[in-house]
């Protein structure tokens, strides 16, 4: 019986484990999305990342100015990207392919990251 309670202990853990290294993979990409969705020349100000108001979503505040901003990422049940809202304007499919194919997993993404400037 005991042996039971530790598997099953173990188990939700180990799952716990997987959501929170799922939702690190989620804020990542949502975050690195920024300085590819709002030009630089702007000089965006990352304010907050956190959970979005619908399930399996990622919110991303930041400001230009005094003006504050966001975009919503919304993702599958993993970490793929299948949709972005910027200022509650939803990013076609043809700019979200483009991003996802030939930028978000490129060298050029993780560098221009938002969190490596705080």
């Amino acid at each position: 019986m005991r042996l039971r309670a530790v598997a099953a202990l173990g188990s939700i853990l180990f799952l716990a484990g997987c959501d929170s290294s799922i939702d690190r993979q989620r804020v990542t990409t949502c975050r690195r999305t920024l300085p590819a969705l709002v030009a630089t020349d702007l000089d965006p100000r990352l304010l907050h990342v956190g959970r979005g108001s619908a399930p399996e979503s990622v919110r991303v505040d930041y400001a230009i100015g005094n003006r504050p901003h966001r975009i919503d990422c919304l993702f599958d049940d993993g970490a793929g990207l299948i949709g972005i809202r910027l200022d509650h304007k939803a990013v076609t499919g043809g700019a979200l392919f483009m991003l996802k194919r030939y930028y978000l997993d490129t060298p050029d993404a993780e560098a221009s990251d938002p969190a490596s400037a705080r």
